[in-house]
């Protein structure tokens, strides 16, 4: 690519467009980002030395580009497959990915300690942070810049402004950003005269500070909103700059690598750039599923007579709740669309918040509405709930507020692999006091668990259910107060019982009924429904009845569920023996939920053998000892 000349890279950029477009149509994944920013991936790899030169991508979903430039395009039809290419930066998978990215906000932080480690390695390294798709709503992308700052460093950020995350953007920020952009005028005469004052060498990188003292009282010459943060922050600011002209980013970039100090580059661009459909309709075709590529027709499978997704039933239900309760209100980070909270922004737009990428801000925000005798509803996917872990005991639990934590996608997801899984939420959570926890069997329980969390005096709820369908057709049901605490037998046996958590029962069912039929052994089955307060009636139950015990979770092991039946019958002096199924010590990697299921031992199949294994185990054993 370095070999091309300028005006080939034009043709490289529409190759590499083209390229994705025809990949992703058939292999589906994150197409509008990564349309986006085509020119500035060529730029980067053109300007810089990659990857001696260090370029941190966030959201990650925006380098797929990138990818495919750095020998990864033969491999590409294998992204977010079973044992193929990742659809996030991984430094597993290239040296090109010097940082992991799955979740939002990092780069700035991570590059800035990148870079500093360059000065203390006294290398020239250059380091780029590239961040955009709503990731500047997140705070630790402003600590970064904080800190960015006041340290010395070289570090240059890109900011991709292209107002969007999957949905618009919504808060200050992005109206900041949209300022800057109604006045290129002012910035482009502001570089035009520093880089004539450094050509008639009147100022070099050592003037730095006073350059910036001077723009700074320029601006002051102008209203006030037009001040530009970055440089109230002594970073030098250029832009913006027109992201998808790849011959106009090349001699910016070139312009600006070498001056000493951190640095911000404003590009605009467009998310879905170069692809109509995508351009039209940017949430949509945030990851759009199959498509023709020629034609642009979304392929879509039938889902007549198939049970809901939860995240519609999570959504349909709480605009049912929010009709009935006017102290229900909605918060989501920046998934309106992706937990269906859009069906209450719709119908009550004063009561439904989207509060940009920013998880921890979304729990204290619901903190201070839950304070003043609101009733919120805090939908936040289960493995970015993890960046707000401090906010929920301090700002939540310990005050006993009453707010209501959804957790969509929570355990494997699928696809997007090891930093979105949503595994660990079971075992973050039950040691936190005054949180209930639960998860649904399916969708009557997660109605059910909703309108139950929302009677007056809960305290602080957590309801738990994963990515996709549920098992049930009908599923608007009559909704009913469940008894906090209180699990249900789902079938009667007599050689061991399962005692299993949320919709993962359903998957239970099916390995009971396997078991039964190679084996004839007659096993029972609890859907214990809380994790937290747990049913001791139904542990003191099998603890007496019961010598063996199977606990099944979608979640890590390691203190989970089955963490929580081994303590109450160790502290009991119950002595069952007790298998735990559920996922082991280990980050599980992409691959579509049955495949990961399957090779974790967690789908029926897997369930059954684990039983049956077990039950073998031991009769082989009792023979023995006979």
């Amino acid at each position: 690519m370095k070999r091309l000349s300028h005006d080939q890279l034009p043709t490289l950029c529409s190759e590499l467009r083209q390229f994705i477009i025809n990949e992703l149509a058939h292999n589906p994944g994150h197409l509008g980002a990564s349309l986006g920013v085509i020119e500035l991936t060529v730029a980067i790899h053109y300007v810089f030395d990659t990857p001696y030169d260090r370029v941190v991508w966030d959201v990650g979903h925006q380098a797929y580009a990138h990818k495919i430039l750095t020998g990864r395009r033969a491999r590409f039809h294998t992204n977010r497959q079973f044992r193929g290419l990742s659809g996030f930066p991984t430094p597993k998978e290239s040296e090109y990915d010097i940082f992991g990215v799955g979740h939002s906000s990092t780069s700035i932080s991570a590059a800035l300690g990148l870079s500093i480690a360059a000065k203390l390695h006294h290398e020239k390294r250059q380091v780029v942070a590239v961040i955009g798709d709503g990731a500047m709503t997140g705070g630790l992308a402003f600590e970064g810049l904080n800190n960015a700052s006041t340290n010395p460093n070289n570090l240059l950020v890109i900011l991709n402004d292209n107002h969007m995350a999957i949905d618009p953007i919504k808060g200050g920020i992005s109206h900041f950003l949209g300022r800057i952009h109604t006045s290129p005028t002012y910035n482009r005469w502001r570089y035009a005269i520093y880089k004539m004052l450094r050509a008639l060498h009147i100022v070099d990188d050592k003037s730095r500070n006073k350059i910036l003292r001077l723009s700074n009282s320029l601006k002051s010459l102008r209203s006030n909103t037009d001040n530009n943060i970055f440089e109230g922050l002594n970073m030098r600011y250029f832009g913006p700059v027109d992201g998808h002209n790849v011959e106009l980013l090349v001699n910016t970039l070139n312009e600006i690598k070498n001056f000493k100090g951190p640095k911000v580059l404003h590009i605009i661009t467009k998310k879905g750039k170069g692809y109509a459909p995508a351009e039209k309709s940017v949430t949509v075709w945030h990851a759009p599923g199959e498509f023709d590529p020629q034609t642009g027709q979304r392929i879509l499978h039938n889902t007549d007579n198939q049970p809901p997704l939860f995240q519609d039933v999570f959504g349909h239900t709480l605009l049912e709740l929010a009709e009935q309760n006017d102290k229900i209100v909605g918060i989501t980070p920046a998934m309106p669309s992706g937990c269906s909270m859009t069906y209450m922004m719709k119908a009550m737009p004063d009561r439904t918040f989207d509060v940009g990428i920013a998880e921890g801000h979304a729990v204290t925000f619901s903190a201070g509405l839950a304070t003043e005798g609101f009733l919120p509803f805090c939908n936040i996917y289960s493995s970015f709930m993890q960046r707000a872990y401090d906010n929920v005991i301090h700002d939540v639990a310990l005050q006993q507020l009453n707010v209501v934590f959804c957790l969509d996608r929570a355990g494997l997801v699928g696809s997007d692999g090891a930093t979105h899984q949503g595994e660990f939420d079971l075992a973050y959570f039950r040691c936190i006091p005054n949180l209930t926890i639960a998860s649904p069997l399916n969708e009557h329980e997660l109605r059910n668990l909703m309108f139950t969390a929302q009677q007056p005096d809960q305290g602080a709820f957590v309801i738990r259910y994963p990515r996709g369908r549920g098992v049930l057709t009908d599923w608007r049901n009559a909704m009913q107060v469940l008894p906090i605490g209180q699990g249900q037998l789902l079938k009667h046996g007599t050689d061991a019982v399962v005692l299993s958590l949320g919709p993962i029962g359903n998957t239970v069912r099916k390995a009971i009924a396997t078991v039964a039929q190679r084996t004839g052994s007659s096993i029972a089955h609890y859907d214990m429904r809380f994790l937290k307060p747990i049913d001791t009636h139904i542990l003191h139950e099998v603890g007496q009845h019961f010598k063996h015990i199977f606990t099944v979770e979608d979640g890590v092991i390691a203190g989970g569920l089955g963490s929580a039946v081994l303590e109450f019958m160790a502290d009991n002096d119950y002595q069952p023996h007790v298998t735990r199924i559920g996922i082991d010590d280990q980050f599980v990697e992409h691959g579509t939920q049955a495949e990961l299921y399957h090779m974790l031992g967690m789908d029926a199949e897997g369930i059954a053998n684990t039983i049956i294994t077990k039950l073998n185990s031991d009769n082989q054993l009792t023979d023995n000892k006979l």
